[in-house]
């Protein structure tokens, strides 16, 4: 590596690792500080407390990493612009691209270490963290106790009722319980206002209740009531936990918990197999109904019936990564096959029949099964009578009307919303990790059109960027999502559009741009105000 790539790359690094740091920690706090009500007041040790950060860090550097590479690329440029040293070097016959050269190359390596991360790294701690926000979840639960409505205390024997509960003190207003422990008596307890605590021992619940009434009714004779009134009562209810437990269980995985072969494999194969199927018979039974003159509503004719491109970024993408031999990247070995699937080709349904050969009844998903129609063995299994079983079964398929197009057209809608949110979790997961290289090549020109800019320059632009970028992504997965465009268009607008303005802004640099007796970004506007008066001073001449 040659020395002026060094210095370049290392005029980038500190600022890398300061805004890094610092956009990781802002966007870290304001996360913790809205889970904080979820950790408070349940006694978690430390230890746990400190893997609930650590894992909180994964997604968000997935989101700050990009933000980081544009406030390096914008500061260190216009450092070494505003310092005249872009200048000298252009002056020594470097050409510019050669200065580009190593900051944009470690961008793209940025960009394929990023893939990785956010392919295999963060859906594994998004996973751990969602099955450890599920355990803390399930300590103390007193205290997630809900106004005006039922809450179980102990399962099957003691429910409360409040309707005011104040967070700061644990007092209660206007308290019911419901007591089901004693089978042989139903025991309903009133009171005006009531206190919670934890017994010493961290395990019990001590509540203690005002001004009330306790009424028994025993399960033998309904028409029996006894009913004791108390100024002050306390009762105690043992075993209601208040320490973490781990829990070793599994725990489903969500969409941004699975790596994008496991997506994939899991889910865009499958959708794009059931919608297959659904549009198979919708087209089918459509062309039917329209021959026998079936009246149909105008959502179900307006339905597109267009198929699905076969072609995804994440099949070539899991494509590669076998090819290139690893398969512990989250890559299926077999997905199970669906309850009650038919089994096409092998002449049967699930019903059975895997004793009838296929040439005598062949498969066809729109006609009943051979063993539905009730006739015996003798019939079913003779060469002889294969024709006249064939026209009966013919004879029984189903009427073709507007509730079964109405079934197989909310499959396909139902099915095309589950692919589009899938296929944007993968799109997202690449076109996040490719923002680190067009924000590099963003910053660059911008940084060198603005030498003497600063600091400010470098926060307000980074700003108005990530506001854009990230405005951009969320409006496309809602998009994208709705139907209204293709995933790939939603995820990757963004980047599209910042890198053709990229181009544009290279293709337009002057040697005067990196002079420091001027570039600032008041005296572009100056210029650009300037050049208004002008335009307006012409316009009034003629």
């Amino acid at each position: 590596m040659k020395i002026l790539h060094k210095y370049v790359l290392k005029e980038h690094l500190g600022p890398l690792l300061f805004s890094l740091s610092t956009l990781t920690s802002l966007l870290l706090l304001n996360y913790i500080a809205k889970r904080l009500i979820d950790l408070v007041g349940k006694g978690l040790p430390w230890d746990v407390l400190l893997k609930f950060f650590g894992l909180s860090i994964p997604f968000t550097v997935a989101l700050t990493l990009p933000m980081a590479v544009m406030v390096s690329t914008l500061y260190a440029f216009s450092r070494l612009a505003a310092e005249s040293e872009i200048t000298a070097l252009r002056a020594s016959g470097i050409s510019l691209r050669s200065i580009l050269t190593p900051v944009l190359l470690a961008a793209f390596g940025v960009t394929l270490l990023m893939i990785v991360f956010n392919d295999q790294i963060m859906p594994s701690t998004n996973h751990t963290l969602a099955k450890l926000q599920d355990d803390i979840a399930r300590t103390k639960p007193t205290f997630a106790l809900r106004e005006q409505v039922i809450n179980e205390i102990q399962p099957g024997r003691l429910y409360l009722r409040t309707n005011h509960i104040e967070e700061q003190s644990n007092k209660m207003r206007e308290v019911t319980i419901y007591d089901l422990s004693d089978p042989s008596t139903r025991r309903t307890i009133y009171a005006d206002s009531g206190n919670l605590a934890i017994a010493p021992n961290q395990t019990d619940l001590l509540m203690t209740l005002y001004n009330g009434s306790m009424q028994d009714v025993p399960t033998s004779n309904s028409e029996q009531l006894q009913r004791l009134f108390f100024d002050e009562n306390m009762i105690a209810v043992k075993g209601v936990t208040n320490q973490y437990k781990q829990d070793s269980g599994s725990k489903i995985k969500g969409y941004r918990e699975l790596t994008i072969c496991e997506t994939q494999a899991i889910y865009i194969n499958r959708l794009e197999d059931e919608f297959a199927r659904a549009q198979t018979r919708f087209v089918k039974n459509l062309a039917i109904a329209r021959e026998t003159g079936v009246e149909l509503p105008e959502k179900i004719l307006k339905r597109d019936t267009v198929p699905h491109s076969k072609f995804s970024l994440g099949g070539a993408y899991c494509a590669f990564v076998e090819m290139i031999g690893l398969k512990s990247w989250g890559i299926p070995d077999s997905i199970p096959p669906e309850e009650n699937e038919w089994m096409t080709g092998l002449g049967r349904g699930p019903y059975g029949g895997l004793n009838l050969p296929t040439d005598m009844y062949p498969y066809d998903p729109d006609l009943p099964d051979v063993h539905q129609l009730g006739l015996p063995d003798s019939i079913l299994y003779n060469p002889l009578y294969a024709d006249s079983v064939q026209r009966l079964r013919e004879a029984q398929r189903p009427k073709v009307d507007a509730v079964m197009l109405e079934s197989d057209r909310m499959v396909m809608a139902d099915r095309t919303v589950e692919l589009a949110r899938n296929q944007v979790e993968i799109h997202k997961k690449f076109a996040l990790a490719a923002a680190c290289f067009v924000f590099c090549l963003l910053g660059a020109p911008i940084a060198l059109k603005f030498p003497r800019g600063g600091i400010g320059m470098t926060i307000g632009v980074s700003l108005i960027i990530f506001a854009l970028y990230y405005v951009g992504l969320i409006a496309g997965s809602s998009l994208a999502i709705a139907g209204k465009v293709p995933a790939w268009a939603a995820m990757w607008a963004a980047n599209f559009l910042f890198t053709v303005i990229a181009i544009y802004l290279l293709t337009r640099m002057r040697a005067e741009s990196s002079s420091a007796r001027g570039g600032g970004m008041a005296e572009y506007i100056d210029n650009l105000k300037l050049k208004w008066q002008n335009r307006k001073a012409r316009k009034g001449q003629s």
